[in-house]
C-alpha cells in the first residue's frame, strides 16, 4: 500500500470513528498532496510514495516553524494543538536520524568533499541532504556541520 493510499484509509477511520483532530489534519496533507499533483500535472498519475514524503515533510515542517512563532507570541494553545498535528503526520514520515547517526555521515560528507571551513558550508549541505532525504531535518543537519566546523577551529 503506498503512503497516500494509506493516508487515505487512515483519513477514512478517523472519520468513522469521529476523531476531528486527525481527520482535519489527514484532510489538510490530502489537499497538499492534491495540489502538488496539480503544480507537476500529475493528477491522473498520482505523487509517488517519495513525492509525499516530501510533502508530509514541509507539512511538518510549517508546524514546527508556526510553533517557534506561537511560543515566543506566549500562545501556548496554539503551539500544543501544533504539536499535536505534527505527532499525526509524522507516522507518514520515514524513522528519522540520531544525532550520532547524522554526525557520521555529515562527517564522510566532509571527508569526501575535503570541506576545510563554513565557506564550504552550501557546497557540502546539497550532498549530506540528499544523503539523508527526509531522515533528517535541515536545521538539524545545519547545526551538526557547524558544530563540526567550530570544533575545528
Amino acid at each position: 500500500m503506498s503512503i497516500k493510499e494509506n493516508i487515505k484509509t487512515d483519513l477514512k477511520d478517523a472519520m468513522k470513528s469521529g476523531n476531528t483532530e486527525k481527520r482535519d489534519v489527514l484532510r489538510m496533507l490530502d489537499s497538499m498532496i492534491k495540489n502538488v499533483e496539480i503544480e507537476k500535472n500529475k493528477r491522473e498519475d498520482g505523487l509517488d510514495d517519495e513525492e509525499v514524503l516530501e510533502v508530509a515533510g514541509r507539512a511538518v515542517k510549517q508546524r514546527k516553524d508556526s510553533i517557534q512563532q506561537y511560543t515566543e507570541g506566549g500562545r501556548e494553545d496554539l503551539a500544543n494543538k501544533e504539536k499535536a498535528e505534527i505527532e499525526i503526520l509524522t507516522k507518514y514520515l520515514p524513522e528519522q536520524m540520531s544525532e550520532e547517526n547524522l554526525i557520521s555521515v555529515v562527517k564522510e560528507v566532509i571527508d569526501e568533499t575535503g570541506a576545510k571551513d563554513k565557506s564550504e558550508l552550501g557546497k557540502i549541505m546539497g550532498i549530506i541532504m540528499s544523503k539523508v532525504k527526509g531522515r533528517a531535518d535541515g536545521n538539524m543537519v545545519r547545526k551538526v556541520v557547524e558544530d563540526i566546523f567550530n570544533s575545528q577551529e
